[in-house]
């Protein structure tokens, strides 16, 4: 079976179940770049990663280049990263500062960090021709509509669609429970990020974000050997261990515990999960950071923060949140069998320094590319693609509580933590892109 037609798309997604070939079709690729991801709010980057006028970072929208850059009137742009005049590429680096302008390596044509030409070799060559400065086919294109919350920078490639803040709805929380975390009250980048390429689909690697059923299974071994150091350790000091064992010893925490949490499902496919790990020990470095934030927001407020039950929002299709931990990773689509995601850390500005190396330490533990849980998952989501290119089943399997998981207004809850929700709510935003073109 293949994709062919509308009408043989919408039958590869049931209530239920999914059709594989939604995750192995080169065809339904390229659809969802062209539906998905160059429709829908796609993440670029943070505002702190372009402090100066002519800071640059570039990234990538689907298969499109794109520059993040600081203008000198202090805004923010994303362009394509491609000169009018004969296609090359203005940015090859990473990052950087373009001083006054982006200048091609090619002809020398410079352009202004809003897109717009600055200057042209011996411009008399065009007069009598058709070529304008002032013709945006001879500016860097803009991305169509580019915004910003709390400094964490979005871009569309379409002009059509909902703002951002509709877009976002219930999933603005990621981003308001790791600014408000904060003293006072922003983050600020860490300006290098871990980078993994993933030989499967993308939709693989969000679908295991809120799966609450496979930690205690694929990361048992992880899990097993922390508890174990967590009992020697206990036993030979007569302390609590550090908070970094238990990083991965709640790993193995029973299956019935997994299913006392919840996930939420929310409109656009954005997901989250509530509970999992308490964030409030009482060592002495957590209690100086708290009487902190009571000094800077008042013991009420501070209170109201400091307990938000938040541990992972899932902003589809781009990016997996986990706000408590200041990080988060963008997903990059490559190929049907390909993605990259970029694995990102946030300082939170005022905090003290102690309480950015307990995240940091959650970030090498938990979801750098050579911890022992991420090549858990890294074997499996390969696993799984490589089963899905196969003729052993047509079908993949989201029957976990399907039916029973309440709705009110367009939010789904789950009946248990277990819940196949986050994938069923997933695809249904995948069929609502991919039939309506967003």
């Amino acid at each position: 079976m293949a994709y062919r037609s509308v009408a043989s798309l919408e039958s590869l997604v049931e209530p239920d179940r999914v059709h594989r070939m939604c995750y192995v079709d080169p065809e339904i690729f390229e659809r969802e770049l062209e539906n998905i991801f160059y429709r829908a709010w796609i993440y670029i980057g943070h505002e702190s990663q372009v402090k100066n006028p002519g800071d640059f970072w570039t990234t990538q929208i689907g298969r499109q280049p794109m520059i993040m850059v600081r203008a000198y009137d202090g805004q923010v742009y994303v362009l394509y990263n491609r000169c009018p005049h004969r296609g090359a590429m203005l940015c090859t680096d990473r990052y950087g500062n373009a001083s006054r302008a982006f200048q091609c390596s090619y002809h020398g044509w410079q352009f202004h960090f809003d897109g717009s030409v600055r200057h042209i070799p011996a411009a008399q060559g065009y007069d009598n021709t058709r070529l304008s400065m002032h013709d945006p086919a001879f500016q860097m294109k803009r991305a169509a509509r580019v915004e910003s919350y709390r400094g964490f920078v979005f871009a569309s490639l379409s002009t059509a669609g909902p703002d951002l803040l509709t877009w976002l709805g219930g999933a603005q929380a990621a981003f308001d429970d790791m600014c408000d975390r904060s003293p006072e009250g922003e983050v600020e980048i860490v300006p290098t990020c871990f980078r993994i390429i993933q030989k499967s689909n993308w939709k693989i690697f969000l679908e295991n974000q809120l799966d609450a059923v496979h930690p205690s299974i694929a990361h048992e071994s992880t899990g097993r050997a922390a508890a174990d150091v967590e009992q020697a350790y206990e036993e030979r000091t007569g302390e609590k261990p550090p908070l970094s064992y238990k990083m991965l010893s709640a790993f193995i925490m029973p299956l019935e515990k997994w299913g006392e949490l919840e996930t939420v499902g929310h409109p656009y496919g954005h997901c989250m999960l509530q509970g999992y790990m308490g964030l409030r020990p009482t060592d002495p470095d957590t209690l100086a950071y708290e009487a902190i934030m009571k000094q800077a927001y008042g013991e009420e407020r501070a209170e109201d923060i400091l307990n938000v039950n938040l541990h992972h929002v899932l902003v589809y299709p781009c990016l997996s949140v986990q706000s408590p931990l200041q990080q988060l990773r963008a997903v990059r689509p490559l190929a049907p069998d390909r993605t990259l995601t970029e694995i990102w850390h946030f300082r939170l500005k005022g905090a003290p320094e102690a309480i950015y190396r307990r995240s940091l330490a959650y970030y090498y533990l938990v979801n750098s590319p050579s911890t022992m849980v991420n090549a858990d998952d890294l074997h499996n989501f390969r696993i799984c693609h490589e089963g899905l290119r196969t003729q052993g089943g047509e079908w993949v399997s989201f029957h976990r509580n399907a039916g029973q998981d309440p709705v009110h207004n367009g939010i789904v809850t789950s009946v248990t933590g277990m819940s196949e929700m986050p994938m069923r709510n997933q695809f249904t935003a995948w069929k609502a892109y991919m039939l309506a073109g967003g």
